[in-house]
């Protein structure tokens, strides 16, 4: 098997044709419990990134909206309330059973007038160019198999002068603070899986393909290269997470 031909699937190099279905079956595994475990393993924090996401947005009322990655709508019903009647907002997600999570969270909320929900692969986004004012992407990008290809399919549907938000864990801006990090990720985090989840691998591999993440420098520049302009990051959290910015021209 050529390089070419694998890819990370955590630390892990599998075929690139089997890493969708993997992460998957991680997803099928965790999304009952998504939102709560959210909360624990980042004590809620996950809020806040999220808020200074949608801040960063810059969507207004009409706007069109799309969220990669949406699973269960936290992006998406804030920019539901945002844009209003005359807007539009898509929470798409690969993964059916996030999907359908986010779907009845949502609809729980009374949202559903400008939301749709579509089941979507960032790499090949199943919309026309130019359909987009913003496009969000939280916490997916990772699992992507090919992020290239993924970055140049969002830059297809954004219409001109759209932007392109992708919230993800990157790499903390101190040593003592990366090994404190180590630690929690690999201890603790699938430890909280196997007792609140009943499964430690899949939290596992979510910790394993933070690491394997592109690093701050290396996603803008990906971002640079796939086109998109005026590309630039804010750590949050001492770079736990960091959330780029690129527009397209």
């Amino acid at each position: 098997m050529s390089e070419k031909d694998t890819t990370h699937f955590g630390y892990r190099e599998v075929d690139k044709s089997d890493k969708a279905g993997m992460v998957a079956d991680v997803f099928h595994s965790v999304a009952s419990r998504y939102d709560l475990m959210n909360d624990l393993m980042s004590g809620g924090i996950h809020r806040i990134w999220k808020r200074f996401t949608i801040e960063l947005s810059g969507v207004r009322k009409g706007h069109a909206v799309l969220d990669i990655a949406g699973g269960t709508g936290d992006l998406a019903a804030r920019f539901s309330e945002i844009v209003g009647d005359t807007g539009r907002v898509v929470l798409a997600d690969i993964n059916d059973s996030m999907l359908q999570v986010g779907r009845d969270k949502l609809l729980d909320k009374g949202l559903q007038g400008n939301l749709e929900f579509v089941q979507a692969d960032a790499q090949y986004l199943p919309f026309p160019d130019e359909s987009f004012d913003c496009i969000t992407i939280a916490f997916g990008l990772r699992n992507v198999t090919d992020k290239d290809l993924a970055l140049r399919s969002m830059l297809r549907v954004l219409k001109p002068g759209g932007r392109l938000l992708v919230l993800e864990f990157s790499k903390p801006d101190s040593e003592l603070l990366s090994k404190a990090y180590d630690a929690y990720s690999f201890r603790v985090l699938p430890l909280m899986g196997r007792l609140v989840a009943n499964d430690s691998d899949s939290y596992q591999y979510l910790a394993e393909s933070i690491r394997m993440h592109p690093d701050q420098d290396t996603l803008r520049d990906m971002m640079e290269d796939a086109g998109f302009t005026r590309c630039e990051y804010h750590n949050m959290t001492g770079g736990i997470v960091a959330l780029h910015k690129g527009v397209k021209a």
